[in-house]
């Protein structure tokens, strides 16, 4: 699934629990964010966000705490918002 389907998956608050792991992955790169690994944990960072998003998959899926979390993050900063 591409990057902007995704973040409408992730803004709709309908699919917390249905949003793969990999196209979450995906979406925060896509939004500018650079990611670490230690062990399970994919810690993402972006400069000018001071959150630092920590997933970890369930499965195939996204834990939907997470998708929330990502969500505030996006929410709180417009990311992803066109020009």
């Amino acid at each position: 699934m591409g990057a902007e389907k995704t973040l409408e998956r992730v803004l709709s608050r309908t699919a917390d629990v249905n949003i793969r792991f990999d196209d979450r992955v995906n979406l925060l790169h896509n939004l500018g964010f650079e990611m670490r690994v230690h062990g399970s944990h994919h810690i993402f960072r972006k400069a000018g966000v001071e959150e630092k998003p920590n997933l970890q998959r369930e499965g195939n899926n996204a834990k939907p705490y997470q998708v929330r979390q990502v969500r505030a993050v996006i929410l709180k900063y417009h990311l992803g918002e066109r020009e």
